[in-house]
């Protein structure tokens, strides 16, 4: 059914649908993470896991919430009450994504939908072989995850970096570079450049789907935001596996980029990882473009 708001229709949700929804999520959230925040309630750090939450900045509790997306109203959600950008609709009875929100949000929304329409339209480069994370501990003792050694030393690491060609299109891996890898990328990158350099192979790039989700929450539903931190997972994982961290101790094994086989495994898993994020980016432009619209 539909009610009528700010001279709109919406799609107004039963309390038992919507809650039967939101439970399911929970459910999927608790499934991928929950044994993760279980260990992080007991003071554990994860290196891999925790750049999920403390880089991205979407706590669990916020993934664990869930909405219906714009134009979508819950009946009977009196504790959406006080929720960043809900308003309540049908004297009380609904509560819904706030068309005000979406107007201070747009350029935001306008931003999303132009970078993820100029990364879709260019072709993947699949050349990277994850050497970001290398880049970031070239010729330095400052490491940036210090409870795990390197691999291969620091000696080894440098020359796996010196021994191939830095390629990163992606702006927040390169600003973390050390500055003896700066000048040794292919390109110099800047936040200015931004959206002429990010591309649809770039393992960060499909790992920030779920950034640009959660920045619109909650104007886009959490069953796509879902997906899109499923995807940021895998990619994380992968990220990890190929950089010059020993991770054994946390279950991985390594992805060994200095050698041909590694490379090869490196891009056939990248290449898998930017097929998945080619549906979940459309999904996404198409919301994007949609609340553009109103």
């Amino acid at each position: 059914m539909t009610v009528a708001a700010t001279d709109s229709e919406i799609v107004l949700l039963p309390a038992g649908e919507w809650r039967a929804r939101a439970a399911a999520h929970r459910e999927r959230v608790d499934a991928l993470v929950g044994p993760y925040l279980t260990a992080r309630a007991s003071g554990s750090k994860h290196p891999v896991i925790d750049f999920l939450f403390t880089y991205y900045g979407h706590k669990p509790a916020q993934l664990k919430r869930w909405h219906p997306g714009f134009g979508i109203a819950l009946a009977d959600a009196a504790e959406y009450a006080g929720t960043r950008g809900y308003h309540e609709v049908a004297a009380g009875a609904a509560w819904t994504a706030d068309p005000a929100f979406l107007e201070k949000r747009r350029d935001t929304v306008e931003f999303v939908a132009r970078l993820l329409s100029a990364t879709a339209a260019r072709p993947a480069q699949l050349s990277c072989f994850g050497l970001h994370e290398w880049a970031m501990v070239y010729r330095t003792d400052d490491v940036r995850h210090q409870q795990v050694p390197l691999r291969l030393g620091t000696a080894g690491t440098d020359a796996v970096v010196e021994s191939m060609q830095l390629r990163c299109t992606h702006f927040d891996a390169f600003r973390f570079f050390t500055p003896e890898a700066v000048p040794r990328n292919v390109e110099p990158l800047t936040r200015e450049l931004q959206v002429d350099r990010e591309q649809p192979g770039c393992l960060h790039a499909n790992m920030d789907i779920y950034k640009w989700g959660f920045k619109l929450t909650p104007l886009i539903g959490s069953d796509l935001l879902l997906e899109c931190f499923e995807l940021a997972c895998a990619a994380r994982e992968l990220d990890m596996k190929a950089s010059p961290y020993d991770l054994l101790e946390f279950g991985y094994e390594p992805i060994r980029i200095e050698t041909p086989a590694g490379r090869a495994e490196y891009v056939r898993s990248q290449a898998d990882i930017a097929a998945r994020a080619e549906t979940l980016r459309t999904r996404l432009l198409g919301d994007c473009r949609a609340l553009s619209g109103h």
